[in-house]
């Protein structure tokens, strides 16, 4: 018996440290990042920095794989993160539809419970802006202005937070949109050519036109620094302090060392210069949130966003 609880034990030492050495030996094969959007936009260029960084850490290949699938779902690109291994080798970098709203879309792999956050990195730099001889300089102006006027919201599409918030905004601001519309494109022509007086876009398809326009308000965490007098829709309304952020996500049984060594590479690559650089550029907020907040922040984002729809019913 003796001998039997001698062999065991060390049988299971044995077992353990394999265990162990497997898990320290994470990476050992390329990671994929998995993007649910085409190349090209903030999320994506972030991405393949923390890639290329994660590739110098490490010794293995990293790469973004572009996978879209339609800004109101399904996602497939978040999909196959949710049912890849629970490894570490395949990495979703996910706008907040994804773990926010995709369950509420009917699309039953992007319950929240499926995924743990391992940090949030980017603010996406939205904004309402219109042009510089508007007769309206704030949203309480442009809401008394609209109870007696139509005005037309130019947008990306109802799916996205950001319309989601503006239209919020008219509604406890007790005001309409004269008429409303999504376009491809909400840049400096837009507002020139009169086919919108107001718009929902990312400041960084302004910037061009700045000293011709009007930041009315950012629907960010924090105010924009390269527009610091516009405040955020959380200080308008404290209701719809929300914005549209990126982050990386993990499988929810991914062990925690692998976890770690993630979350350390995409920490540095945030606060890098390179990373800081294209957020000076472009109005973009780049920081790091870490697990836990970042977890937080997406329990009480659902609730906004649950608040949001019962505004807009």
């Amino acid at each position: 018996m003796m001998t039997r609880n001698i062999l065991g034990g060390t049988l299971a030492l044995a077992m353990a440290a394999m265990g162990g050495a497997a898990l320290a030996d994470y990476p050992e094969k390329p990671v994929s990042f998995v993007v649910p959007w085409p190349p090209g936009d903030l999320e994506d260029v972030l991405t393949r920095m923390i890639a290329e960084d994660f590739q110098a850490e490490y010794g293995v290949a990293a790469a973004v794989v572009n996978k879209p699938g339609g800004g109101g779902g399904p996602f497939p690109g978040a999909i196959e993160v949710a049912n890849a291994p629970a490894d570490g080798y395949t990495i979703g970098s996910f706008v907040i539809g994804v773990p926010v709203v995709g369950h509420q879309i009917g699309i039953d792999d992007l319950t929240p419970a499926q995924f743990d956050p391992l940090g949030i990195f980017l603010t996406y730099p939205f904004v309402i802006a219109t042009s510089a001889d508007a007769p309206y300089s704030t949203m309480e102006e442009l809401a008394a202005h609209a109870s007696e006027n139509d005005v037309a919201l130019g947008h990306f599409g109802d799916v996205l937070t950001p319309t989601q918030v503006t239209k919020a905004l008219a509604a406890n601001m007790d005001f309409e949109w004269g008429s409303d519309a999504a376009f491809d494109a909400l840049d400096c022509n837009t507002l020139a050519s009169g086919d919108a007086d107001v718009i929902n876009t990312t400041l960084q398809l302004i910037l061009p036109c700045l000293d011709d326009i009007k930041v009315l308000v950012s629907i960010t965490d924090e105010r924009i620094p390269l527009v610091p007098d516009a405040p955020t829709a959380g200080e308008v309304d404290e209701t719809l302090d929300i914005a549209l952020w990126n982050g990386l996500f993990v499988h929810k049984d991914t062990p925690q060392d692998v976890r770690e060594k993630i979350i350390a590479v995409a920490q540095k690559t945030a606060m890098s210069d390179r990373a800081q650089a294209v957020a000076k550029e472009t109005g973009a907020l780049v920081y790091w949130q870490g697990p836990e907040e970042s977890a937080a922040r997406v329990a009480q984002d659902i609730e906004t966003v649950g608040r949001i729809e019962s505004i807009l019913e």
